[in-house]
């Protein structure tokens, strides 16, 4: 075998250019998922002490720029096939400039901002890197990979810039500079997405959405285990060890819905708009899981006739209403499938309903009455649908 055929010095290749490109996940981006799991716990744990508007505006905020050094990543890796040396030693930079961004969440709203902003922008380097070795070795797609490096080169330099600008103008400046970061792939005739050239392989897009989506979901779990872990065991009411369960069955249902209706699916076309929707529908998903999970933590903190806490149900209720309208929203832009012939819109308005209805019924009942109406809400996402596809199979 020559040498530049080995992946350990195969330079970076679009995948139009190989007569085959499988669409799997390599094992050096799961490596880059890991620390994405502290992120969203360490998120999820800020959200948890600042259950007010300043705190989850602060919230999604920071879960916004975290998924976009994961997505943009992503969508790198599913342009070119790249697993030589020098691609390894820049996704490990990349990791690191992760995690020093997630050990300034607990204090991103003081000195940890300068330490999280510029983790941010080595980032933004460190993708202007990656395709500029693409550049180098493709021809073909220079004019895309050259317009890459400039944006990804020239956003670093303003992000390390704002990483040093007084409060709260800085934080002006980096919504702005955020909202540009994604005006360059939406906005016609300025987008990236004109290019031929830039076409990710969507089976593997849709591989990498499913897994990130397991994990936002997952750290759910995390939080209901730690929570009761901290509080003891052995020291609580049968009632909350209930409410743990109910907790522990609620994100598996998540898991269970979004897997049967949108999981793993590619977009039914190409056309800007489309990946447009398909991306922004996953983000809004994975801060609603989020949010969900952070709510459920409160379980294990009440028992049945306690009143729910209303700052967790707000967050709780309003995160499966949007979980519902974004599975809502990909059902119109993925492929067809057949579990959406069953879970159509009626399922899932009245879930959406249902939910946000349940925030004002929550100061008014006990938690278990609560928790009865907003899973009903969850719960009739995949019972509805299972049940109508049952009475519809039998007779086949």
């Amino acid at each position: 075998m020559a040498l530049q055929d080995h992946p350990m010095w195969r330079k970076p290749q679009h995948h139009h250019d190989l007569d085959h490109a499988h669409e799997h996940v390599h094992w050096a981006e799961l490596f880059y998922d890991l620390i994405h799991v502290v992120t969203i716990f360490l998120l999820g744990n800020y959200l948890s002490h600042h259950l007010d508007w300043h705190g989850f505006l602060v919230f999604t905020g920071v879960f916004i720029a975290l998924w976009y050094a994961w997505g943009e990543l992503s969508i790198f890796n599913s342009i070119y096939v790249s697993t030589d040396v020098w691609h390894r030693v820049i996704m490990c930079v990349m990791i690191c400039t992760v995690m020093f961004m997630a050990a300034s969440i607990p204090a991103i709203e003081g000195k940890g901002w300068t330490f999280f902003v510029l983790g941010f922008a080595a980032n933004r380097a460190m993708l202007a890197a990656l395709y500029f070795r693409a550049k180098r070795v493709n021809v073909t797609g220079r004019s895309m990979t050259s317009e890459k490096v400039r944006n990804f080169s020239l956003f670093a330099i303003v992000f390390a810039i704002i990483a040093f600008l007084p409060k709260p103008l800085a934080y002006w400046a980096f919504g702005i500079a955020m909202v540009a970061t994604q005006a360059i792939y939406m906005i016609p005739g300025i987008s990236v997405l004109r290019f031929e050239r830039f076409a990710p392989r969507l089976g593997h897009l849709s591989e990498r959405f499913a897994l990130l989506t397991l994990i936002v979901l997952g750290e759910g779990f995390f939080k209901l285990v730690v929570t009761l872990s901290e509080k003891g065991i052995y020291k609580v009411s049968p009632d909350v060890l209930v409410n743990f369960v109910i907790g522990g069955v609620s994100m598996f249902v998540m898991c269970w819905i979004y897997f049967d209706f949108a999981g793993n699916a590619k977009p039914k076309d190409r056309k800007p708009a489309t990946l447009v929707i398909w991306w922004l529908a996953h983000l809004v998903l994975m801060v609603c899981g989020v949010l969900v999970g952070v709510a459920l933590a409160a379980e294990v903190k009440i028992g049945f006739w306690d009143p729910y806490p209303t700052d967790y149900a707000a967050i709780g209720c309003f995160g499966l209403a949007g979980y519902i309208a974004m599975l809502w929203v990909l059902r119109s832009i993925i492929e067809h499938r057949v579990a959406s012939d069953f879970g159509r819109g009626d399922v899932r308005l009245f879930g959406i309903v249902l939910a946000i209805a349940c925030f004002f019924i929550v100061p008014h009942v006990p938690a278990l009455v609560a928790n009865l109406i907003w899973g009903t809400a969850l719960l009739s996402q995949i019972v509805v649908p299972v049940s109508r596809a049952w009475l519809t199979f039998r007779h086949e």
